[in-house]
């Protein structure tokens, strides 16, 4: 068995939290359980690259302190990175016990953050642990607190090792209707290079400033040709459709700042495109126009800006992936 600790305090002299989870290392070490732990201050330009590292493990520990309000940053960057790039069908099967100590207020509402957080990630929730502080030293030689904290590290080992079932949760809901891609199968090479983007800021930079660069000469043509945006993203659709005659679907996405719907009806090497609602279509994408206009324009790409976050999706999303397929922008 394999678990992970990935702390998210700030390493400070005295944090109960860092007492906790190291007593539950311990304790799990003893008992034969490979634990790697992970402290989020030290990763903190290469949080984004971590989210792969949860699928190797059968559990985690997501462990923060409560200092003046909330989990802190480095916890909560963490989870964004989990929800953009981790691999949702390894998460859907992982245990994570939420550790949250407190020296001032908040305790519980931390420990039902993070466990709120992993039930929308699909994962497994096991019973945490949280606690108000004053004394450090004293929280620290207390056998009492020691005894329940080793208690709370064989239950979750138990939990893991017999597979507990816990019932459907309403926050796994939201997965339904998503700003990022828990459905978008990704292989773990491509996983593994998004997420080490996301964490370069020099490449982040340069995308940014090429995508608007690209965006505003677009616009610039447009303009000089005297066509409008909604005609040129017709055009763009019909001359850039690379048909497969095995595939057929229907899209309507629903472009911010354009009055009608842009309707994509695809039947193997057919193609319609029009402005105008769709009874049942495979997929409702909702997205800006200037996000659309720099994805015609071969600066951007479907997938890419479903996965940061521009682009929500609803339906069937394995049709999603095909579109960047079909539609061969910039080429």
């Amino acid at each position: 068995m394999r678990i992970n600790i990935y702390y998210g305090g700030r390493g400070i002299v005295g944090d109960p939290t860092n007492t906790v989870i190291t007593r539950m290392q311990a304790v799990l070490e003893d008992i034969n359980v490979k634990v790697t732990r992970y402290n989020l201050y030290e990763e903190r330009r290469n949080i984004s690259s971590l989210a792969n590292t949860v699928s190797e493990c059968d559990g985690i520990i997501l462990a923060s302190t409560v200092e003046w309000h909330g989990t802190g940053g480095f916890m909560a960057e963490f989870l964004d990175a989990l929800w953009l790039y981790g691999n949702k069908e390894r998460i859907a099967q992982i245990y994570m016990c939420p550790v949250v100590m407190s020296t001032t207020y908040g305790e519980r509402e931390g420990k039902l953050e993070l466990a709120q957080a992993w039930e929308i990630l699909g994962g497994k929730p096991c019973s945490g642990i949280c606690g108000y502080v004053q004394d450090s030293v004293s929280f620290e030689l207390n056998d009492a607190y020691a005894t329940l904290v080793e208690k709370k590290a064989e239950n979750m080992y138990r939990t893991i090792s017999q597979k507990t079932v816990a019932l459907p949760a309403s926050n796994q809901a939201v997965r339904q209707m998503v700003a990022a891609g828990p459905q978008i199968e990704l292989t773990a090479q491509e996983a593994e290079q998004l997420s080490k983007y996301a964490s370069d800021d020099n490449y982040v930079q340069t995308q940014k400033e090429d995508i608007k660069e690209l965006a505003s000469h677009f616009k610039s043509l447009m303009g000089n040709q005297g066509v409008s945006v909604e005609d040129m993203l017709i055009k763009d659709f019909k001359d850039h459709f690379v048909p497969d005659p095995s595939f057929s679907a229907s899209y309507s996405m629903i472009v911010k700042g354009i009055e009608k719907p842009l309707a994509i009806i695809i039947k193997g090497a057919d193609l319609d495109a029009h402005y105008g609602s769709l009874e049942k279509p495979t997929i409702i994408c909702k997205i800006d126009k200037d996000k659309l206009i720099n994805i015609t324009a071969g600066a951007e790409t479907f997938q890419r800006a479903f996965m940061t976050g521009d682009m929500q999706v609803k339906g069937e999303f394995k049709e999603l992936r095909k579109l960047d397929s079909l539609f061969k922008f910039g080429k």
